[in-house]
């Protein structure tokens, strides 16, 4: 048995978690800065770090409290190093490189996409892989072809906005709070989603994704329509066109590499309409269709614990010099034929 200590602070979420074995969850502290950043409507870096300081020591005992174990205990640390904001993430892997050197246990770096992948399996143990994760949130929007717990390919990502950035960025034209995602999600529930017919970038184009423009036609229709339309039916239209686009790819991609299962992972990933018509979309195709719960969606420790104890449990491990980056894309499927 391995106790594996996950840590988690690429951007605005302090979190810490403990995971036995790379698949038990036995807790997943989250700290959120969101009340700190809405009034600046979006994130603001150097305030995320100084928060990353106060909060990380906490999390970190809360961490241990919730799973009942001691600072002892712990067998490999876990931290994600990239990509994400530099600030942020030097606070999380200086202060696991003093922990691990004082405990004398094995330290690996996590790239955060490879975290939400890794909320494929900590949500459904037994899941079969290949699979084509949709991986889709505030800084990422792409298609992976996963072909084990070590491999994974990229086979489209955006060429600009990710979806989740375009919620956030339309959520403020529209005068709705931050985080723009959950915002409209909630707002579209009470609005008709063929009132306006938004675009739908390169829908029917490859496996790539295209949202800037998406959210310049938003910004045009609300200076033209000068308030005449419901917010609730901009919201639930500009939500369907998101959701489209995204479920489309996401099953051209299913069907170009030929597999079964479907995950889809990271915060907008916690969009109940996106998981309806994934799952939807999934059952007439035959495509088992893997959703994490909302918290393993968002930035979250246990699934940086999960992808690190790959690499944990065969015995590897980073140096202390592990360093952080701001940016590394997943290296891309050059044999497949879109």
């Amino acid at each position: 048995m391995m106790n594996i200590l996950g840590i988690e602070t690429s951007c605005d979420e302090t979190s810490a978690a403990i995971v036995t074995d790379g698949i038990t969850i036995r807790s997943n502290i989250v700290a959120s800065q969101i009340p700190l950043h809405q009034r600046w409507g979006g994130v603001v870096p150097e305030l995320a770090s100084r928060q990353h300081i106060e909060r990380l020591l906490p999390v970190i005992i809360e961490a241990l409290e919730q799973a009942g174990l001691e600072l002892t205990e712990i067998d490999g640390i876990a931290v994600t190093n990239r990509p994400g904001l530099l600030g942020s993430l030097l606070v999380g892997v200086c202060g696991v490189k003093s922990l691990a050197w004082v405990l004398g246990v094995p330290l690996v770096g996590v790239h955060h996409l490879d975290g939400h992948i890794a909320s494929a399996w900590l949500a459904e143990p037994d899941i079969e892989f290949p699979f084509v994760c949709l991986l889709v949130s505030g800084g990422h929007t792409e298609l992976v072809l996963v072909q084990n717990r070590r491999e994974r390919f990229s086979l489209g990502r955006t060429r600009d906005d990710a979806a989740g950035e375009c919620f956030d960025k339309c959520a403020r034209a529209m005068g709705l709070p931050y985080p723009g995602g959950p915002a409209i999600g909630t707002s579209a529930n009470f609005g008709l989603p063929d009132r306006i017919a938004f675009p739908r970038p390169l829908r029917d184009e490859g496996l790539e994704f295209s949202f800037s423009g998406l959210k310049t036609s938003l910004i045009r229709f609300l200076a033209e329509d000068q308030g005449k339309t419901p917010v609730e039916d901009i919201a639930a239209s500009l939500q369907a066109a998101i959701v489209e686009v995204l479920v489309e790819k996401a099953f051209r991609a299913v069907k170009t590499v030929g597999v079964n299962t479907l995950c889809v992972a990271g915060g907008v990933a916690a969009n109940q309409e996106l998981k309806r018509q994934l799952i939807g979309r999934g059952k007439q195709a035959g495509v088992r269709c893997v959703t994490p719960a909302p918290i393993l969606c968002t930035d979250n420790a246990a699934m940086i614990a999960a992808a690190g104890a790959v690499r944990l449990m065969a015995g590897e491990r980073d140096a202390i010099q592990l360093d952080t980056m701001a940016g590394e894309p997943i290296p891309h499927l050059e044999t497949v034929e879109l």
